[in-house]
């Protein structure tokens, strides 16, 4: 059985959608198509996606977060009592109107939109677990795959960042207070999906690039907040999620935004670097490095002996087809910095973060996976 701790390829989450499905959601959120009739066509394209991954062969797998319209519904879709609406396919096609690869997308710009980004949410009443969605998505993926399959979660820090505690002071005493039911709800979740067989807890942390994006902050601090110590309540309320997981691999991904090929924050990770790798209890530390925007190797420096960082440097954003040969030059700048056998190498990011996507086609994908293995197997054998 393989140590899924120190595997040489991984995939962040999420996949494209088939047009098809798109199209199907969009009759069932008109009321045109049944619960059941939906569910049964996500069954075959996660069946669909387990082939395409396993053809490729990955080390690891997702369900390609096919039943998600957003890579927030691990935890905006599960809980009571948070107010994480879901958009809906129509309002998604709509908010992306006009993107392009490469292009910030500004907030300022979104107001309309009802996006997890743009509104902070208040608390109606504690929150409480009502469906566990990342166990049944689980449950029904390790089923198909022969292959391991790990789970994502949204992470805390990215949870807190979308909360109003202003005007849930009639719930919640404040962030600590709210933040506890969060670790609380999530490690529930984990523990699950443990005891289920899942042996790679994998947890989405796009809110720590927070914390070097010059305009993320002066939100915070325009609201009376101290980023520094948002920071440090993250790594702490992180770090309790996924601690003492013994054999279970766990791994956090941090990049700077996936919406329909753009893009949100940007700043490097020296700032955050040594208290991330250090602090935190991942085995594995999923970095975005497909840009500029992502700074240079040389935080890696700040890594611990036995963790793996692995090197998303292939972009799910642009149909640009990355080389074999570019991507090891990439992985032997990285080595000036952590030693080979504590490196692996990954897409970015998702290829949709939510069920739009990203402006690729369903060959770039497929591509790029591949790609990925055949770098890892000529670096690593």
């Amino acid at each position: 059985m393989a140590n899924l701790k120190t595997i040489r390829t991984d995939v962040v989450g999420s996949l494209l959608r088939p047009i098809g499905l798109r199209d199907e959601r969009i009759r069932f959120d008109e009321g045109a198509l049944s619960a059941e009739a939906l569910r049964a066509i996500e069954d075959e394209a996660i069946r669909d996606a387990v082939r395409l991954q396993e053809s490729t062969g990955l080390d690891i797998i997702t369900d390609g977060e096919i039943r998600r319209l957003n890579f927030q519904d691990s935890f905006g879709a599960a809980v009571e009592g948070f107010d994480a609406s879901r958009s809906t396919v129509m309002s998604n096609e709509r908010r992306v109107a006009g993107a392009a690869p490469g292009q910030r997308w500004e907030i300022r710009e979104m107001h309309q939109t009802g996006t997890a980004i743009s509104h902070r949410r208040p608390a109606k009443q504690r929150l409480r677990l009502a469906r566990n969605i990342p166990l049944e998505e689980y449950q029904f993926v390790s089923k198909l795959a022969k292959t391991p399959a790990k789970v994502s979660l949204i992470g805390p820090d990215r949870i807190s960042q979308r909360f109003d505690y202003e005007n849930s002071r009639g719930v919640y005493q404040g962030l600590d207070d709210f933040v506890d039911d969060v670790v609380r709800i999530e490690r529930e979740i984990v523990e699950s999906l443990v005891k289920a067989g899942c042996r790679y807890i994998h947890i989405d942390a796009p809110g720590f690039t927070a914390y070097v994006d010059k305009p993320t902050m002066d939100q915070m601090r325009a609201r009376g907040e101290d980023p520094m110590e948002n920071f440090s309540r993250s790594i702490r309320a992180e770090a309790r999620v996924v601690e003492n997981l013994g054999e279970v691999a766990s791994g956090i991904h941090l990049c700077r935004g996936n919406q329909r090929s753009m893009w949100h924050r940007e700043g490097t990770y020296d700032a955050i670097a040594e208290r991330l790798f250090n602090e935190l209890p991942h085995d594995r530390f999923l970095l975005e490095y497909d840009t500029p925007r992502a700074g240079s190797f040389e935080p890696l420096r700040f890594v611990p002996k036995g963790k793996v960082v692995v090197l998303g440097l292939v972009s799910t954003k642009v149909s640009d087809m990355e080389t074999v040969d570019g991507l090891k030059r990439r992985i032997d700048e990285a080595t000036k910095f952590i030693p080979l056998e504590q490196l692996a190498i990954s897409p970015q990011c998702g290829f949709a973060s939510d069920s739009v996507g990203n402006l690729i086609t369903a060959d770039d994908q497929k591509r790029k996976l591949e790609v990925v293995v055949e770098t890892a197997r000529q670096v690593w054998g």
